[in-house]
């Protein structure tokens, strides 16, 4: 199976687990019987991870989406962006631009017209902020250790 057909079919299990208060190996387990679904790896780590970290994912997107509560936000765009938001800071192997790209896809596929353009949003504003977050340790790091340096030298003179 396709990296980009394993995330769509873990994007239908965090889907389905909105509107259920279950654990996700439960809903899997429906999905293979009513659906006879066989549910690829990377499809199953991503719904679990994203399913057992929802407060701190749900924390992100509340904060990105501005003007916007979780709770006015379509379970469509809601589970993609939890899924998308989880690949882009937690799996090393899939670049952000590859993870928001499929995830505006999907919002082009399962949402309603506005849903691609709200996750796109979200998803670039995100990284936007952890691009600047990123850069600004990194300038710190190299003003701490041009510091030291200075400091070190001033040592050698004495």
């Amino acid at each position: 199976m396709k990296r980009s057909e394993a995330r769509e079919q873990a994007f239908i299990l965090i889907f389905e687990r909105s509107f259920k208060d279950e654990d996700i190996d439960e809903i899997i387990e429906q999905a293979q019987i009513s659906r006879s679904m066989v549910v690829d790896d990377y499809a199953y780590n991503l719904a679990q991870e994203v399913s057992g970290n929802l407060p701190w994912l749900d924390q992100i997107i509340a904060l990105y989406s501005k003007k916007w509560k979780i709770k006015r936000i379509s379970r469509v765009s809601l589970s993609i962006l939890r899924l998308s938001l989880w690949e882009i800071d937690h799996v090393d192997t899939v670049p952000e631009g590859v993870s928001i790209n499929e995830a505006v896809e999907l919002a082009k596929k399962y949402g309603n017209a506005d849903d691609f353009a709200f996750v796109n949003g979200v998803l670039g504003a995100y990284v936007r902020a952890k691009g600047q977050e990123s850069s600004e340790n990194t300038e710190a790091e190299n003003s701490e250790e041009q510091q030291e340096s200075s400091v070190s030298l001033n040592i050698e003179e004495s």
